[in-house]
């Protein structure tokens, strides 16, 4: 009963096929065998190969005669061999002549039991140790290889890659990176078999080019591919011939790519760092469609130590206060003269070693890194206090607007978070503006118009910021729960030169109009875009064109100036 157990791993008897064409031999190793295993029958290579193509899944052994009529083993081991289906069967070859060994090695086999068959134990044993083999590899192979792809996954990638520098020192090496711009938008406009289409045609495309190159790939994620290559020139070819094919596949020749390349790497640092490097170079391709492939080179190492350098400071940065508070003048131009209604809170860096860092340095840096939530929180805290002080020396509520990032919005707590702020500093919600990006109610629009009703019913005043820069349609603007419009400045620069411009921002103003929602225009830098705007209905201005973001001492200057303080 052990010895049975032992033949059927996890419960269940293995399939074995005996092909010989002497009946005493196939019957005399079927009754050592099936002891532990189900075994059926071939007398020659024909007959096995039509046994073997029927139960092709099932199948866990083959022992097989090498000098049989119709189809010799050899033959039969050949064909196994060259077929990738059949080839993951273990064959164990029966013998006579150790001449034959070498050969049937070289097709393929697996093992060798010799005639006569005067040893049942070791027979039992080379079939059951062979099988084990065969299964393990196919298990390893399973977790090895991508399964749309077939190419590496990315932990057996950098294995290899790895080996292939303890085997070839000297030999020039590239790190690279492909990616599919907006493959998230690919699977949802045409579906997920074309999606898995494009990323099939990509794989054999780089399976093609490691064909001609020394090298090996892997799909990193689900739109992501690593290559590590021998060192080539001409990597704007590489990538034109992997566009060609999809937009022949797939007919469709809008799906771009991106490539990032970090040449002849410097063998001396670990390899997961060598593809950060071209990980790199590929994401300063993101929203640029002039060109397809980036070099990584010194000033992007440096750019990226520098980038290194404020992530690892940013929480200093917060605790001893390095992150400076500015706040642009928001003006309501409805009257005659334009008064000062309210105010954006935006941030600096006061770095003790790079001077004044602008915010385009490191909040895009803290979005892709996760750390924006934290800065976020830092800026409200900042500005309610500010709201506070200001209305105690002045007498009067300056309500002033911060950033509501899309991480923000997912926070369970937000609510009970902008609460606590207001109430800690003694505020009313309503004095309190909160800023969310059109692309943000694109993005997860039901669970984010439900947290925004949630907190307009608490007070707070919502404004939808770069309207205009996403891809919302106007009607949205009917059912958003918003308080005010916040058009994107890249509007308000064009509308002195270009009259669809100015026509565009005045079919929002009037849409926004019939809804009762005020808008407001960012950027203003001139007279006439001033005027301009007040023309056509605007109802609050922010920009240069009455004041830059300044510190709170100066923005007090322009309280005074309203109030008519000095």
């Amino acid at each position: 009963m052990a010895e049975a157990v032992r033949g059927a791993r996890n419960g269940i008897r293995r399939l074995v096929l005996i092909v010989d064409d002497e009946h005493v031999n196939r019957r005399l190793l079927g009754k050592i065998i099936e002891k532990e295993y189900d075994v059926i029958y071939a007398e020659d290579g024909q007959e096995a190969l039509d046994q073997i193509r029927k139960r092709e899944k099932t199948l866990s052994m083959i022992l097989l005669d090498l000098i049989m009529p119709n189809m010799d083993g050899y033959e039969l081991l050949a064909l196994l061999h060259d077929d990738p289906g059949l080839s993951r069967i273990p064959v164990i070859v029966l013998t006579s002549e150790r001449t034959a060994e070498v050969r049937s090695l070289q097709l393929g086999a697996a093992d060798f039991i010799t005639k006569p068959y005067d040893m049942p134990e070791v027979i039992l044993a080379r079939v059951r140790r062979s099988i084990e083999l065969a299964e393990d590899s196919s298990i390893i192979s399973a977790t090895e290889n991508d399964s749309l792809t077939g190419l590496y996954t990315k932990d057996f990638f950098f294995q290899h890659s790895v080996r292939h520098d303890q085997y070839y020192p000297d030999i020039p090496m590239d790190a690279i990176v492909i990616n599919v711009n907006r493959f998230r938008l690919i699977n949802e406009l045409h579906g997920r078999l074309f999606g898995d289409t494009v990323i099939s045609t990509i794989a054999g495309q780089l399976n093609r080019i490691l064909d001609e190159a020394d090298g090996i790939a892997c799909r990193c994620e689900a739109d992501t591919f690593f290559m590590y290559v021998s060192h080539r020139e001409n990597y704007e070819a590489m990538l034109n011939c992997i566009v060609t094919e999809l937009t022949e596949v797939s007919g469709n020749s809008r799906i771009n790519l991106r490539m990032g390349i970090y040449r002849e790497v410097d063998k001396s640092i670990d390899i997961e760092t060598r593809f950060d490097r071209a990980s790199f170079a590929c994401n300063s391709l993101r929203n640029n469609y002039k060109t397809g492939f980036m070099l990584y080179d010194n000033s992007m190492h440096e750019k990226e130590l520098y980038s290194e350098k404020l992530i690892g400071d940013m929480d200093a940065g917060v605790e001893e206060k390095q992150f400076k508070v500015y706040y642009q003048p928001k003006y309501n131009i409805t009257g005659v003269d334009p008064v000062l209604s309210s105010a954006e809170a935006l941030i600096r860096w006061e770095h003790p070693e790079y001077g004044m860092v602008g915010p385009g340095n490191f909040v895009p840096l803290f979005e892709e890194n996760g750390l924006v939530q934290k800065l976020d929180h830092y800026v409200w805290r900042e500005a309610a206090a500010q709201v506070k002080r200001w209305k105690d020396k002045y007498g009067i509520t300056i309500p002033v607007s911060v950033n509501v990032s899309r991480i923000d919005i997912y926070d369970p707590d937000l609510e009970k978070k902008l609460l606590n702020i207001v109430e800690e500093n003694g505020l009313e919600p309503s004095e309190y503006l909160l800023e969310i990006t059109e692309s943000a109610y694109t993005d997860n629009s039901e669970q984010i118009i439900e947290t925004v009703k949630k907190l307009r019913e608490d007070g707070f005043r919502v404004e939808m910021d770069d309207f205009g820069a996403g891809y919302s349609s106007l009607n949205m603007l009917a059912t958003l729960p918003i308080d005010a419009l916040k058009l994107d400045m890249l509007f308000i620069r064009k509308i002195c030169e270009d009259d669809k411009e100015l026509r565009m921002v005045q079919l929002m103003i009037d849409i926004a109009k019939f809804l009762k929602i005020p808008v407001i225009a960012e950027g203003v830098e001139t007279k006439e875009q001033y005027e301009l705007l007040k023309k056509v209905g605007c109802d609050i201005i922010q920009g240069y064109y009455f004041s830059k973001p300044v510190p709170e001492h100066e923005f007090e200057k322009l309280i005074e100036d309203a109030l008519n303080l000095k």
